[in-house]
């Protein structure tokens, strides 16, 4: 931990959330990586604690920062006897952060924790910001070593529009950045087609240091911001110890001849998700339908 500290520590872009949070609180990140680690977490209990995660994450990226000015929320609430009360609370006002985000999806794994931010966005927001969508869909060519390792993007099942993208502050909630390989193809192919956004903001649920590093070196536009690093890569880049495939133990894994598109996918989160986010999954739907 004090070495990764130390390497990490000669990039001011790189945000390890132990390492910036008070001590106060790392008790709580590390109990939830524990849950995501252990194969005994069952689905649900996986997804409750992806969301853990990533309100976690939200929190170093957007609400942590020092001075952090202030904003009210005033809600009348359910005692009206001998008359109707509210209540008044403060929040970090992020309002200016948040102007100008746009989510960016790798397909699969990286869908409900883009979803788990938006919705923090939504709320924390003085005018409940509902985040344009961007879905990708990249997967590994190769597994069989770190260095043999190629991405694909499958365009068919790709649904963005560049002006959600161009000048904006693009979130990739990816939950693994093992080789960082997926974020770095997108990077690259937004690059390709002329698309500038302002700034990568990359949020891990687990980074590797090599990941974190690739990324950081190659394009001075992104921040990476992670709740967990990991030390090392295995023979087939993945991550350890990780915690398996993230992607499967949130989704499900898919039938090999029929992998489920973007609305399928939405429609097994069942109601409890869909009632949930229901404002991101009509941005989502909405995107993908135009198309």
């Amino acid at each position: 931990g004090n070495h990764m500290r130390e390497i990490v520590g000669r990039y001011k872009r790189i945000k390890v959330y132990s390492f910036e949070t008070p001590i106060s609180v790392h008790g709580e990140a590390s109990r939830v990586i524990f849950k995501l680690r252990n194969h005994a977490t069952h689905h649900a209990e996986f997804i409750y604690y992806i969301q853990r995660a990533y309100e976690l994450l939200f929190h170093l990226v957007f609400a942590e920062p020092a001075r952090k000015p202030k904003t009210h929320l005033i809600v009348p609430t359910p005692v009206v006897t001998p008359f109707q009360n509210y209540a008044v609370h403060k929040i970090p006002d992020i309002d200016q952060d948040i102007d100008n985000v746009s989510m960016c999806v790798v397909l699969r794994g990286a869908l409900l924790p883009s979803m788990i931010v938006s919705k923090e966005i939504q709320e924390y927001s003085s005018y409940g910001k509902v985040t344009p969508f961007t879905l990708f869909d990249v997967k590994r060519h190769s597994d069989s070593s770190d260095r043999g390792l190629e991405y694909v993007i499958n365009l068919d099942r790709c649904y963005f529009n560049p002006e959600h993208l161009h000048n904006a502050d693009v979130i990739i909630a990816d939950p693994m950045n093992a080789t960082a390989g997926s974020i770095y193809t997108i990077i690259q192919y937004m690059k390709s087609q002329g698309i500038v956004p302002r700034k990568y903001l990359i949020l891990n649920a687990i980074s590797s240091v090599t990941g974190a590093l690739r990324l950081i070196r190659c394009h001075k536009d992104v921040y990476l911001y992670t709740l967990w690093m990991d030390p090392a890569l295995n023979q087939h880049a993945y991550i350890m110890p990780g915690l398996g495939d993230a992607g499967d133990r949130i989704n499900g894994p898919d039938p090999a001849k029929h992998p489920r598109n973007i609305i399928q996918l939405i429609a097994d989160y069942g109601s409890t998700i869909a009632n949930l986010y229901r404002s991101q999954i009509r941005e989502i739907e909405n995107t993908v339908l135009r198309q």
